[in-house]
C-alpha cells in the first residue's frame, strides 16, 4: 500500500479524467516537439499564488520557476548553486522568450521574515534567513517615508522587491542585452490573494496599480 498522499492521488485522478483528457492532443504535441512558450514568470513557493492558475494558462504557455519570495538574485557566475539564474538563463537563451514576469503577492511569508529578522530561524541553517539577504535593498526602501502600519509596511516590501529583483535581471548581460533590443521585455506584478486582484507595475514609474 502506498502512503503518496491521498489528497494528490485523488487531483492527479481528476486530472486524467478531466484536464488531460481535454487537452490530450496538446500534451502530445508538447512532448513531441518541445515547449515554446512566450513568457517565464518568476513566482513564490507560496501555494496560495500558482502562476498558472492566476493567468489561466494552458500547458505550455508559461515557463515557470519559483523560490522564496519570488527573488532574483544579482549576475554571479562564479562558485555556489544557482536555481533561479539557471532558470533564467535556459528560458531566456534557449526558449528565447519574449517576456519576463517577476509575480510577486500579498502575505509573502518570505517577505514577513525580511521584516522580521529577529525571529528564530526555522532550522540551523537559515536557508530562508540568508536567502532574503537579497531583499537589502528593497528593504532600505520599504523603510523610508512616513509611519506605515505593519500591513502597510509588508505591502510595500512585497512591491519594492518586485522592483529589486527587476533591477538585478538587468544584471545579468544576456538580459540587458536583449532588452535594449526590444526582443525581451520585463515586468512586474502583484497579486492581492484575499480579494483575487492582479496589479502590475508601470515600467517607467515603479508604481503599481490594479487590473480591471
Amino acid at each position: 500500500m502506498t502512503n503518496f498522499p491521498h489528497s494528490l492521488l485523488d487531483g492527479y485522478r481528476s486530472f486524467k479524467g478531466l484536464s488531460y483528457g481535454r487537452d490530450r492532443d496538446r500534451y502530445r504535441e508538447l512532448a513531441e516537439h518541445g515547449q515554446s512558450p512566450e513568457a517565464m514568470v518568476i513566482a513564490c513557493c507560496d501555494s496560495r499564488s500558482a502562476p498558472e492558475t492566476v493567468f489561466s494558462a494552458a500547458p505550455g504557455e508559461i515557463f515557470v520557476v519559483r523560490n522564496v519570495a519570488n527573488l532574483v538574485p544579482p549576475y554571479e557566475p562564479t562558485g555556489g548553486y544557482h536555481g533561479t539564474s539557471a532558470a533564467l538563463e535556459f528560458a531566456v537563451q534557449g526558449l528565447k522568450v519574449r517576456h519576463i514576469v517577476v509575480l510577486g503577492h500579498g502575505r509573502c511569508g518570505g517577505i514577513r521574515a525580511a521584516l522580521h529578522p529577529a525571529e528564530e530561524p526555522l532550522s540551523p541553517g537559515d536557508f530562508i534567513g540568508k536567502w532574503i539577504t537579497l531583499l537589502g535593498p528593497a528593504v532600505s526602501e520599504a523603510a523610508t517615508g512616513s509611519p506605515m502600519t505593519d500591513a502597510e509596511r509588508q505591502t510595500a516590501l512585497e512591491r519594492a522587491s518586485i522592483r529589486n529583483s527587476i533591477a538585478n535581471l538587468r544584471t545579468f548581460p544576456f538580459v540587458s542585452i536583449l532588452e535594449s533590443r526590444n526582443r525581451l521585455a520585463l515586468h512586474g506584478a502583484w497579486f492581492d490573494i484575499a480579494g483575487g486582484e492582479l496589479w502590475t507595475m508601470d515600467p517607467d514609474t515603479g508604481e503599481f496599480s490594479r487590473v480591471e
